[in-house]
């Protein structure tokens, strides 16, 4: 079973307000995530919203990288969807977290486009809160660690039929 592609949805919270009011800055951080997953750029297009918000694609062959800032709440919302083999999409996120200077994020991985055999496809969800590194927050994420400790982790996979 293997799949399709996969999705990760990130809240970011504690973000540098500096940088993720900057529309140049947060096209060059969502360029240089897609360089880490090693995927083909496509299309790039981003906006700056009064009084600082950025929203902006990084349309790519394997899918594309999204993200929508708020520096007034030093919040950043990023979703990053890949297909293929070659792909690596959780160095996107890890690239792109801490050019933003996150503090903790919530990530959320939805692996897309499973099935069984049947041709009738469904997706799985990973979901993980961490401190980053460097945070304000205190806690240090040990270095190589992908996701914090169990407890805060939680899969659900379902096949719903209708």
């Amino acid at each position: 079973m293997e799949p399709v592609g996969h999705h990760y949805i990130v809240e970011a919270s504690g973000c540098d307000p500096d940088v993720i009011g900057k529309v140049e800055r947060v096209e060059q951080i969502l360029v240089a995530a897609a360089e880490a997953a090693k995927v083909q750029i496509w299309s790039i297009s981003f906006h700056r919203f009064n009084p600082g918000g950025v929203s902006g694609v990084v349309v790519i062959s394997e899918s594309h990288l999204s993200v929508h800032t708020w520096p007034e709440l030093r919040y950043v919302a990023l979703d990053i969807f890949t297909c293929g083999d070659d792909a690596r999409p959780e160095a996107a996120v890890m690239s792109a977290l801490k050019e933003f200077g996150a503090g903790n994020v919530h990530i959320t991985e939805v692996t897309r486009g499973l099935e069984e055999g049947d041709r009738v496809f469904f997706h799985s969800i990973v979901t993980w809160e961490e401190t980053l590194p460097g945070s304000p927050d205190g806690a240090k994420r040990p270095e190589g660690a992908k996701r914090t400790d169990g407890a805060k982790r939680r899969r659900r996979t379902s096949r719903l039929r209708v």
